[in-house]
């Protein structure tokens, strides 16, 4: 292996850590407490644990938490009363709804219900218009902390050649997006794209977001090239059990590349540190308070 392994729980310890000294500053300053709300619709094994996650570290923080757990048979209606209170309540500066919902819940109707400016997610279509013509916004988590852990391995990233594997409007569209405002010129590769090896090999940053685990080896990589893996993919093993690989064959591309992000341990515990660092800054636009430099895109 000749890669350098980009280490996001590191980074994203470090991060916490800064949000939660802003936090203590905040509350010691103006007596105001960032506010989040989780809400979890039902009891799949693996939503409950990102919730449990994330409320933890938004405690860790010093924030105050609003959890709302519901049957997996709650009706739509009900579900989007709860918004609609939770974006009145004062308290409550950032909403997250986990996906996936049930099946029978109109996913893309809940995550509209939810106010643009608590919409700490960055899902909401009033955020994701902002993005795309340049203006502030809150940014998906993902997406914001790929682009942190670019900037912090590779300082400026003006004029490099950047391609996006994927094609969800959620990760690849604004991580597409926030490359290009840091004046890199790039390329989104998709199911459509041919020759899509050939472009990849191009890049001197490689972000893979498929769910495919593996997909991307190392024959797809430019030597030196930095890649960015947000695959979360659980596969078996031999024995029973499984475990979590990423969109991109870790052992072959770290002979190639020249510094890569894990999984797990890269992307991952980026997502909830930018998570708490939107819902920091949501409670600043809030109370028309300036927001923390170094926290967002």
């Amino acid at each position: 292996m000749t890669a350098t392994i980009i280490e996001g729980k590191a980074f994203a310890a470090d991060m916490r850590a800064t949000i939660a000294t802003r936090v203590s500053a905040l509350k010691e300053d103006t007596g105001i407490t960032p506010g989040l709300a989780l809400v979890l619709v039902g009891r799949d094994p693996a939503s409950q644990t990102h919730i449990r996650t994330k409320g933890k570290q938004a405690l860790e923080c010093g924030m105050a938490l609003f959890h709302h757990d519901l049957d997996a048979e709650t009706r739509q209606s009900d579900v989007l009363a709860l918004i609609q209170k939770l974006n009145a309540e004062p308290a409550v500066h950032g909403i997250l709804v986990q996906l996936p919902l049930p099946d029978h819940l109109d996913e893309e109707m809940v995550v509209q219900s939810i106010s643009p400016e608590k919409d700490v997610d960055g899902f909401h279509i009033s955020n994701a218009g902002l993005l795309a013509t340049g203006q502030a916004a809150m940014v998906p988590c993902t997406p914001l902390g790929c682009l942190m852990l670019l900037r912090h391995h590779l300082g400026n990233l003006s004029g490099l050649n950047a391609v996006v594997v994927g094609e969800t409007s959620l990760a690849s569209t604004p991580m597409a997006q926030l490359l290009m405002r840091d004046s890199c010129t790039v390329t989104i590769a998709h199911s459509g794209s041919q020759n899509i090896q050939e472009l990849c090999r191009r890049a001197d940053i490689l972000v893979a977001d498929i769910d495919r685990p593996k997909r991307v080896t190392g024959d797809w990589i430019k030597p030196g090239a930095t890649v960015i893996d947000m695959g979360n993919n659980r596969i078996e093993i031999d024995g029973g059990g499984t475990r979590l690989v990423g969109d991109v064959d870790f052992e072959t591309a770290a002979g190639v590349a020249g510094a890569i992000t894990p999984v797990p341990g890269g992307v991952g515990p980026m997502t909830i540190a930018c998570l708490l660092a939107n819902t920091l800054t949501a409670c600043c636009h809030a109370n028309a308070l300036v927001a923390p430099e170094g926290l967002t895109a």
